[in-house]
């Protein structure tokens, strides 16, 4: 499986953005998927995961972002009311049973 984010950008706080994932390979077998971010100096952690009918968000994000999976091989990000703490690197990732699958990040800086 090959995952590949975009969507990044620079924004002023309280705007929004919008990061796409898109898997190819072979995508029927991905269980899960989900979204980790990365700040400098700090470690990745989980933004929000989307397993079936599951939905999981962090508690800094609950409100403000959304997950959603299109289709087997499409995955959303939908951020708005960004806030300077959201400023990090943005990974996707794909559970496929024991294997876990990275895309190659994105960027996403709020500042004003």
């Amino acid at each position: 499986v090959q995952l590949q984010a975009s969507g990044g950008g620079l924004v002023q706080p309280g705007e929004s953005l919008r990061l796409s994932c898109v898997a190819s390979g072979r995508v029927f077998s991905i269980n899960g998927m989900g979204w980790y971010r990365q700040a400098p100096g700090k470690e990745r952690e989980l933004v929000a995961l989307s397993t079936g009918s599951i939905r999981r968000y962090a508690d800094s994000v609950k409100g403000r972002f959304t997950i959603s999976r299109d289709n087997k091989s499409m995955l959303s990000l939908q951020m708005n009311s960004l806030e300077p703490e959201d400023t990090a690197v943005y990974y996707c990732n794909a559970v496929d049973g024991s294997q876990i699958y990275w895309g190659q990040g994105t960027q996403v800086t709020v500042s004003s």
